[in-house]
């Protein structure tokens, strides 16, 4: 069981719900993405997932799609990304580690996963490939990584019980058509999908994409198993890159905490 696995289970037995904030590794720099991380675990957050920088990433919206762009400007890699976790791992060995990414990045560093050093990271989400697949499927062996797979509103009700099953993390079901970033939420129509996910799920639920508010995350919480946040964290990085002051980040993070909490 690794850190994914027992971190979710945990919640679950305590009648909780998972919070996963999401960052671009090495935005605004790498020292600073360590500090975020630690700022996220101190507010509340119960899984940090690491967007890795891609030249193209189509699922992302602006928000995310310029954060890519200011990391890759910094020379941001799979090996520095490694060399980020392996800095944070020396302060915190619990807390769950994501890479979310694109699947040219994955291949060209197969080695790199399948060795993993220090089982540093606990599961990776490949964003451009068909959720019934995982790494291993691609060629890349790690049998400590999860692949968390993605289910969307959009997805076919024949798929989505292959998908459910396949992923070995969390599934992760993406609220709205279109891009990270966007808005209006169809809480009626994330219920249904949701409830229909978690018939053939052998994991947790989480829902992501859109969600902004505590309103927003506290409404999601009443069908998924936790929320993950990502475009809201990922603009007041942005706006506070120069300062360095991201006290507004973690007091967000815990007011969307506890919303999510409160609903147990």
């Amino acid at each position: 069981m690794n850190r994914l696995t027992k971190r979710l289970s945990d919640l679950k037995k305590d009648n909780d719900k998972a919070l996963v904030a999401y960052l671009v590794a090495g935005d605004p720099d790498i020292d600073t993405t360590v500090e975020l991380m630690k700022l996220f675990v101190a507010s509340g957050v119960d899984i940090i997932e690491i967007g890795v920088p891609f030249t193209d990433p189509i699922a992302e919206g602006p928000i995310i799609q310029k954060a890519h762009d200011r990391a890759l400007k910094n020379n941001i890699s799979l090996e520095s990304i490694y060399k980020m976790v392996g800095e944070f791992r020396k302060h915190d060995d619990e807390t769950p580690l994501v890479l979310m990414g694109y699947l040219n990045t994955f291949i060209f560093h197969k080695k790199l996963i399948e060795v993993n050093q220090d089982n540093a990271i606990d599961s990776i989400l490949v964003v451009d490939i068909p959720g019934e697949l995982k790494l291993e499927d691609y060629g890349i062996k790690n049998k400590n990584i999860n692949t968390i797979s993605l289910i969307s509103p959009t997805t076919k009700k024949d798929r989505v019980e292959s998908i459910a099953k396949n992923s070995t993390g969390f599934v992760y079901y993406v609220t709205l058509r279109g891009v990270t970033g966007a808005s209006n939420l169809d809480v009626n129509e994330i219920n249904t999908n949701i409830e229909d996910i978690k018939k053939h799920a052998l994991v947790p639920t989480l829902a992501g994409f859109g969600i902004k508010s505590t309103e927003d995350a506290k409404l999601l919480s009443e069908y998924a198993d936790g929320v993950i946040i990502g475009s809201s964290i990922v603009q007041m990085i942005e706006e506070n890159s120069n300062s360095k002051e991201f006290d507004r980040i973690g007091k967000y993070i815990t007011e969307i905490k506890q919303a999510i909490s409160w609903i147990i």
